[in-house]
């Protein structure tokens, strides 16, 4: 346990980290939880057993315990044991809810006294059943029920201590009642050999739990990296991209730096308008089964939708991860969007009219926000210009504007693009030469 809960030195890692140690955290006490539940159906178990072989079998039993087995002694080792881990059951439920972990030494001091009840219970085995018998019926075995269940507490060292307070306790019994002397003495050898076996198995016992544990980590270290994506990028990000980053690092690519990318912006025209006479809910549907659709094709491009813009959004192409010949994907993105959103209107109610505008330049991309919630996002002039651009829809009628620079990227593949001059940009102090694609 000690330095366990460790994490990476990095910015990235120390993020994920506090993320990953808390679910790691509440896993682990989940499976100790399972641990306990486990341990008491197995006392409950027995204890039907021995009420059944009692009632059925009572000149059996009276002839192997010599007339000294009353079952309320084995209840007096039973009961209090029941009680102990409802105890500690209840300890590890207020700590989870509190968001703590068990302290250490609770946890060994609670498998001390969980693998000392065998050792209780071979005692008056002995004083019932004589030395020898004892030692070679159930209550030795009863160990390892301690053993193997502690391999949920994914815990190599927990598992390795169960298993030597099992063995010490064993050989120390077996010495005690049975020494090396006598007749019928046994050699030493004889108990430390089981003894051997059985903190063997606990062992073995704690390497399947580390195994186990390690399984938990690799799975929670992925869900947490998943999740800080999520959260950075934006639930609109495609499965692809987060594949992506999680394999490529999504420290590097939310770190700020300067990239060039193709600025998208898309935006519902008259929206409002058409809003105005249709409910809320109708709104919505609308606006989602628009959005679906698009954001689909931006998927399939390589882009991601960094904002939703009301009725619009800001897609972008080359970040976080940087792209190919961004342009060309933003533009081979939007014609087909135009092409999408004509299937929709000719099948609804209620058309949309779309304006697209890109741009493609340098931006600073970056997480931005608050200690407690950032968000990836880019700034630049790129990003205001490509603004502009879709806002001159409106005053062109037009659907679908591109920069200069957008149509020097494109090259050969915009011969259908249509030059509008230099326009007049909002905030800028001299034209800017637009064109128009189909």
């Amino acid at each position: 346990m000690p330095g366990f809960w460790s994490g990476r030195k990095s910015e990235e890692g120390g993020a994920v980290s506090q993320d990953f140690r808390h679910a790691l955290m509440q896993e682990v006490m989940k499976t100790e939880l399972l641990r306990i539940k486990a341990l008491i159906a197995t006392a409950a178990v027995l204890s039907a057993i021995l009420w059944t072989v009692y009632f059925f079998a009572p000149e059996e039993i009276s002839r192997m315990w010599h007339g000294n087995l009353r079952p309320h002694y084995l209840y007096s080792i039973i009961v209090p044991f029941v009680l102990f881990e409802l105890w500690v059951h209840g300890a590890i439920t207020r700590h989870m809810r509190k968001g703590l972990d068990l302290p250490v030494f609770r946890r060994y001091i609670g498998a001390l006294i969980e693998t000392s009840m065998p050792t209780i219970a071979l005692a008056l085995h002995i004083n019932g059943m004589g030395s020898v018998a004892a030692l070679g019926f159930v209550a030795p075995l009863i160990y390892f029920i301690f053993i193997i269940l502690s391999t949920l507490r994914l815990d190599f060292w927990l598992s390795t201590f169960t298993g030597a307070v099992a063995a010490i306790e064993l050989f120390c019994m077996a010495m005690f009642y049975h020494p090396a002397t006598g007749a019928e003495a046994e050699p030493v050898y004889y108990h430390a050999a089981r003894s051997l076996i059985v903190f063997a198995c606990g062992v073995l016992a704690g390497a399947v739990g580390h195994q186990l544990r390690r399984q938990f980590e690799s799975s929670i270290r992925a869900a947490t990296a998943r999740d800080r994506i999520t959260n950075l990028f934006g639930q609109h990000v495609s499965p692809q991209v987060v594949d992506r980053l999680m394999a490529e690092g999504a420290g590097a690519a939310a770190g700020s730096d300067i990239r060039r990318v193709a600025v998208m912006f898309v935006d519902f025209r008259s929206f409002t308008a058409g809003a105005r006479d249709r409910s809320p809910q109708e709104v919505v549907d609308r606006l989602d089964g628009a959005f679906a659709v698009l954001v689909e094709i931006l998927d399939r491009h390589g882009g991601i939708v960094n904002k939703f813009l009301g009725d619009g959004f800001l897609a972008l192409f080359g970040a976080p991860l940087e792209a190919p010949d961004p342009a060309h994907r933003a533009v081979a993105a939007a014609r087909e969007m135009l092409e999408a959103n004509d299937r929709v209107n000719k099948a609804t109610a209620w058309p949309l009219r779309i304006g697209i505008g890109i741009h493609i330049g340098e931006v600073v991309a970056g997480s931005i926000g608050s200690p407690r919630r950032k968000e990836y996002t880019v700034i630049g002039d790129t990003v205001n210009f490509a603004a502009r651009i879709e806002a001159l829809n409106k005053d062109f009628n037009s659907q679908f504007l591109v920069s200069q620079a957008v149509h020097d990227a494109l090259g050969e593949d915009c011969k259908d693009a249509v030059a509008l001059g230099e326009v007049p940009i909002r905030g800028y102090d001299r034209p800017m030469a637009v064109w128009q694609l189909g």
